[in-house]
């Protein structure tokens, strides 16, 4: 059997070092789609040295590098065509810096069974070098088809499920057909964003856009549109990934404020089929 919890869960994986500048930060802001129009104040907070912020889901292009470690977890051998990302769980610790040299591990944090497959959750700590306290923990959920069948838990029910009632703000996000070619740049060479023969493997008729190039994109219209473009007030931004999106296509992100949680949901405005759903970002 290719997984065995009891060798692979809360097995450690080794990390690495990562580091980045105002320019790294830019091409991740245009990546998910900032700049837009070029000359507006807001945008150009994203997309120039002067001033620069940074976005909180930039949270995972440190901690994604480190995921290499993966081949080399006891117990956890699947074929990486058979993977998809399901979830993410980005906690932001403090505001994140325009620069910075970061060290991250992380660990097999959960496995529970889905039948027909496994679901694995790869927790990482990132800390600025020198540091004691974590900069951001991110936690990956890996949906790996054909590896179920071991009798673990089935895991927890997904939670933060839109309100029944209009939301309080829908937001359109127009993207560009290089989107993903963009994106990549930030260290997701998957080809199955890029290589049009390797999505038709995958089932796809064109390259589809990374899943993270996604989930940066709603966390930006969030942001900007209810926290008044104050990045330094998400505390956790929580999210599934429920569909495929396509570069070019335009995200629709509806939100609802309760209390001090932001429930959000996103979906393509051409096929009206759901993108991110069951997310959330807690302000703080």
């Amino acid at each position: 059997m290719p997984i065995d919890p009891s060798k692979a869960l809360g097995a450690a994986i080794s990390g690495g070092t990562a580091k980045w500048d105002r320019d790294k930060v830019i091409l991740y802001h245009l990546g998910v789609g900032a700049g837009v129009p070029q000359t507006d104040p807001n945008e150009l907070a994203y997309t120039y040295e002067k001033d620069l912020k940074v976005l909180p889901s930039f949270g995972v292009i440190p901690a994604f590098a480190s995921m290499g470690g993966l081949g080399a977890v006891p117990g956890l051998s699947f074929n990486p065509m058979m993977l998809l990302h399901g979830e993410q769980d980005l906690e932001i610790k403090k505001a994140i810096p325009v620069e910075a040299e970061v060290e991250t591990n992380g660990r097999v944090a959960g496995i529970y069974d889905k039948g027909k497959a496994a679901l694995v959750v790869i927790e990482t700590e990132t800390k600025v070098k020198g540091e004691s306290d974590p900069l951001f923990v991110n936690r990956f959920s890996l949906f790996l088809r054909g590896e179920g069948g071991f009798g673990g838990d089935s895991g927890p029910a997904a939670g933060n499920a839109a309100p029944d009632r209009a939301p309080d703000n829908v937001v359109e996000s127009p993207t560009i057909p290089q989107q993903a070619l963009l994106y990549r740049l930030s260290g997701d060479k998957n080809p199955l964003h890029a290589d049009p023969g390797f999505a038709k493997m995958g089932g796809f008729d064109t390259p589809i856009l990374h899943g993270l190039c996604s989930f940066g994109i709603v966390c930006k219209a969030v942001v900007d549109n209810a926290l008044g473009g104050d990045t330094s007030k998400v505390a956790r931004y929580q999210a599934r990934f429920a569909g495929v999106f396509f570069p070019g296509e335009t995200m629709v992100t509806s939100y609802w404020k309760d209390g001090n949680t932001i429930l959000v949901e996103s979906k393509s405005k051409e096929r009206g089929t759901a993108v991110i759903s069951n997310a959330a970002i807690t302000v703080r």
